[in-house]
């Protein structure tokens, strides 16, 4: 199994800070969902990946980082 895929762990920090972006757990679940179904498909990282980060991870990044957002995932879903 690669890092890519250890979907055992995922960092706290990078949880909380998204959390925080989104205030909502059920939206984040979904974004961070989407988000990891999309990068499984080769999408590219919108943030600098670093070593041993998986699919989540990466996800949560983006979505704290401010690169994916709720109303950004919807528009793209009614597009």
């Amino acid at each position: 199994m690669t890092a890519a895929h250890n979907f055992n762990h995922m960092n706290p920090m990078l949880l909380e800070k998204a959390r925080e972006s989104v205030g909502n757990d059920k939206v984040l679940v979904n974004l961070v969902s989407r988000r990891v179904r999309q990068l499984n498909a080769s999408s590219r990282p919108l943030v600098e990946v670093d070593p041993g980060m998986g699919f989540i991870d990466i996800a949560l990044k983006e979505i704290g980082e401010g690169k994916i957002s709720a109303r950004a995932a919807e528009t793209a879903a009614a597009a």
